[in-house]
Order: C-alpha cells, then sequence, then structure tokens
C-alpha cells in the first residue's frame, strides 16, 4: 500500500540516509524518491513510537515509526536498511512465544495498531514470506476440488472462485473435517466445518449444513489467524497442521484461542488462505497489484531489459573477426564439445599454475559456496524444513546445507507441491579434479555454485526448477 501523510517524507529520508540535512539533500529526495518508490510528501505527523523488530538470527532493530506506517512500509525500510534484495516477498511476522503462534501481517495493516493487541512476551520478525500472494497466482494449489462448495453462478473454475472471495455480495464456502479443541478444555474432537462469509461453523449432525445443525465457531471480523508453531508440544494437537483464530482482545488467555487441526498441509493452506480472503477481500488484491504496478511504472524511467528464454538462446561463432550465427545443428553440437574440451584444458591448466598457491581452485571449490545465501552450514534436517515452512512452501523454494550423515556430501532441500525433498549432493572425481553431482555423476559442476546455476535454469532430476532461495539476514 502506497504510504499515506506522515509516513512518507519520514520513510523517505531513511531510505536514502538518515544523515542527510542539508537543504539540498531535500531537493534529491524530493526528486528521487517519488520516482523509485511511488511516495508522495505530506506535513510529518508528530506523533512516532520506538518498534523492535527481530531477524531470524537473532539479531534485532528498534525503528522509529509513525502511527500511519503500514507493515509493507516498515518491510521496506527494513530491506534498504539492511542491503537486501526488495523482491516484495518480505513479511512482518507477529509471534507470539508463550501461545505458540505466529502469523504474517498483512501489507496493509498498521503496525502500531498490531502491536497495542500484543502482550509483552510477543515481538516482531522480519522474515520472507514466498507464498503470501501465491495464490492469486496459481489458485489450484490451494483450492483442492473436494474443499469447496461453488456458487450457483460459478462456472467451476478456480479464477471465478477467486472472484467470488473478492466479491462482497457471493457466497463461497470450504468445507471438510477438522479437529476442534474445545474451549477450557484439552480434548479434541473431529467435526464437519464449514466456514462462509459470516463466519466458521461446525456442524452437530454428522456433515449435514443444515441451518439448525450449524454451531458458530468463531467470527473472523476481530480476530486474526494463525499458524501453530508446535501444536502438539503445546496443545496436544493430534497433527503437525495446526492454526488458530485468535481474538484480537486476547493476549495471554490461551482459553480463549478457537484452535484447529487439519489433515495435511495442503487442507491448512486452504483453510487458512480462505479465511484471508474472506476477511480482507479486494485489499488483499490490491496489496498483490501495487507492487506490480509500481514496477510498471518505473520500466517506463529505465532501460528496457530483455528477457531471455531458452528459446530464444542460439549458437555462435566467435573464432573468427565477427560472431557467426551457426545454423547447422551438426555442426552446433560438434563446437559445443570443442568448447567443452577447451574448458577442461584450462580448468586443468588453473590447477597446475595454482597448486602453490595457498588459494588453489580445487581447494576452492569445496569452500565458496559458503558465501552464497542459499547455504545455511551445518542445520539439521528437523531446522532445514522448518526453514522452508516459515518462508512459504512455494515450488521452487530451497536450500543447501552440509550432509549430517556423510561429512563430504551436501544436501538440497527443496520444495515441490507444498512438500519438501532432500536430494543428496556427492563428490566424485574425475581426471584428478572433484565434482559435484546429485545425480550420480551423470551431471557434474566444478563447485556448488555451479549446481545451483544450472539447476535454477534446468530442473534435470529435480521436480522443478530451483527458484527461490531461504534468505536470513542481520538486522
Amino acid at each position: 500500500m502506497l504510504p499515506r501523510s506522515g509516513t512518507s517524507l519520514f520513510l523517505a529520508l531513511h531510505l536514502l540516509s538518515p544523515c542527510w540535512t542539508e537543504p539540498c539533500a531535500f531537493l534529491v529526495v524530493e526528486e528521487l524518491v517519488p520516482l523509485a518508490f511511488g511516495l508522495r510528501f505530506a506535513p510529518a505527523d508528530p506523533w512516532s513510537k520506538d518498534v523492535k523488530v527481530f531477524s531470524e538470527d537473532g539479531t534485532s532493530k528498534v525503528v522509529e515509526i509513525l502511527a500511519d506506517m503500514t507493515a509493507r512500509d516498515l518491510c521496506q525500510l527494513l530491506v534498504y536498511r539492511s542491503h537486501c534484495v526488495d523482491d516484495n516477498s518480505w513479511a512482518l511476522v507477529e509471534h507470539h512465544p508463550h501461545l505458540g503462534l505466529e502469523r504474517c501481517l498483512e501489507d496493509h495493516e498498521l503496525v502500531v495498531q498490531v502491536e497495542s493487541t500484543m502482550a509483552s512476551e510477543s515481538k516482531f520478525l522480519f522474515r520472507k514470506n514466498y507464498a503470501k500472494y501465491e495464490f492469486f497466482k496459481n489458485p489450484m494449489n490451494f483450492f483442492p476440488e473436494q474443499m469447496v462448495t461453488w456458487c450457483q453462478q460459478s462456472n467451476g473454475s478456480h479464477t471465478q472462485l477467486l472472484q467470488n472471495f473478492l466479491n462482497s455480495s457471493s457466497c463461497p464456502e470450504i468445507q471438510g473435517f477438522l479437529h476442534v479443541k474445545e474451549l477450557g478444555r484439552k480434548s479434541w474432537k473431529k467435526l464437519y466445518v464449514c466456514l462462509r462469509r459470516s463466519g466458521l461453523y461446525c456442524s452437530t449432525k454428522g456433515a449435514s449444513k443444515e441451518p439448525r445443525h450449524l454451531q458458530l465457531l468463531a467470527d473472523l471480523e476481530d480476530s486474526s489467524i494463525f499458524s501453530l508453531i508446535a501444536g502438539r508440544k503445546q496443545y496436544s494437537a493430534p497433527t503437525d497442521y495446526g492454526f488458530c483464530i485468535k481474538p484480537n482482545r486476547v493476549r495471554n488467555e490461551a482459553k480463549e484461542l478457537r484452535l484447529l487441526c487439519a489433515e495435511d498441509e495442503q487442507s491448512r493452506t486452504c483453510w487458512m488462505t480462505a479465511c484471508r480472503l474472506l476477511k480482507y477481500g479486494m485489499l488483499l488484491y490490491q496489496n498483490y497489484r501495487i507492487p506490480q504496478q509500481r514496477k510498471a511504472m518505473l520500466s517506463h524511467f529505465s532501460t528496457p531489459v530483455r528477457s531471455v528464454s531458452e528459446n530464444s538462446l542460439v549458437a555462435m561463432d566467435f573464432s573468427g573477426q565477427t560472431g557467426r550465427v551457426i545454423e547447422n545443428p551438426a555442426e552446433a553440437q560438434s563446437a559445443a564439445l570443442e568448447e567443452g574440451h577447451a574448458w577442461r584444458k584450462r580448468s586443468t591448466r588453473m590447477n597446475i599454475l595454482g597448486s602453490q598457491s595457498p588459494l588453489h581452485p580445487s581447494a576452492l571449490s569445496t569452500v565458496i559456496h559458503r558465501t552464497q545465501h542459499w547455504f545455511h552450514g551445518r542445520i539439521s534436517r528437523e531446522e532445514s524444513h522448518r526453514i522452508i515452512k516459515q518462508q512459504g512452501l512455494v515450488d521452487g523454494l530451497f536450500l543447501l546445507r552440509d550432509s549430517q550423515s556423510n561429512p563430504k556430501a551436501f544436501v538440497l532441500t527443496l520444495c515441490h507441491h507444498q512438500k519438501i525433498k532432500n536430494f543428496q549432493i556427492l563428490p566424485c572425481e574425475d581426471d584428478g579434479q572433484t565434482f559435484f553431482s546429485l545425480d550420480d555423476g551423470n551431471t557434474k559442476f566444478s563447485d556448488l555454485i555451479q549446481l545451483v546455476d544450472f539447476y535454477q535454469l534446468n530442473k534435470g532430476v529435480l521436480p522443478c526448477r530451483l527458484k527461490h532461495h531461504c534468505i536470513r539476514v542481520a538486522l
């Protein structure tokens, strides 16, 4: 959402530099910032507040914000102060460790207003969330047909379903069985539940949806939807796929939380996404579209960048004074093989020349990946899965880590169809040089950076290409 009065000037000055005070600097700000971020200037709001934000590695930053600063405004400020790439996937997370709950704030929510509903133990986290608007891009992955009751006007498409959610006059329904924790008790019951615009209901008679058999479980109006962090341990939840509808007035009292559990990740995602759409409707779509519209606007002021696809690449011969397109497929294949042999010879010569140097190429290939954001070091399988889940179960989300079972190997952890899979990367010797491969040596790479670059362009033996990498930043 575009910043409103007060926030604009405050955010603009902090994005560029907190120490700019000269009149000429304000002139630069006035010219550059509206162009870059779509901000507009207004008289500063005298009311401000300090908010502490934590990163995934435990570091924190105290930020002075104004009363009308939104979650997206604060994320943009943190992005530029931390020198991150603003790809519109950063999120502000409301974290309640004592209740075992967390959720990503919607971009339009006011930070100060949300903080007023939080207990002293609660805190804000700055984290990636690639799945924030994924349902607008791939709705079929979010709404299984067996969970959807279509409106009479619907043609049965997922696009129509989204339109029904965004249209306040329509009445889409999500239904299915959920484990529901009884208020004030430790017991859970499996009930048939349906989600309507007026709230979440359970049936008192099997799967009947007759009005006399429906009982209101929760109202979404003055509540927020959270994920359970450790539902089995803290609430004796029957599955790992718990979520919660928390009234905004509740700060510490777990007995007033409406706790629910789905049978799998896909159905939990469906319930939570539907709750968000019914609660915020068109606001979510506007949040999703604003960065795209801003990017389109900026493209008019920048040099156009030509997009490249596999179909637009051609074989070229640069052996002469000018480049020549190789049109004969046989000649192109021969040139590729020759280039491959030449690369192998250059690599061997580098090994010989660098053998006396402390930065031996073969040694460098075993450590260079540690400089990359996608490499998370010696973490456990469980920790890698937790990070993937936190940053959004979208296709192509990945990280690399050291293998726990083989000290010389590495593991690629990848998300596909909301499931997390692990692929072992093994070292292999060829002509006295160490290579890395995840397909038993059929495709070999001199280091892990080459491996990641390749699978970002080609899925190979993987279920999908590598698209988003898990990242942690220090504030």
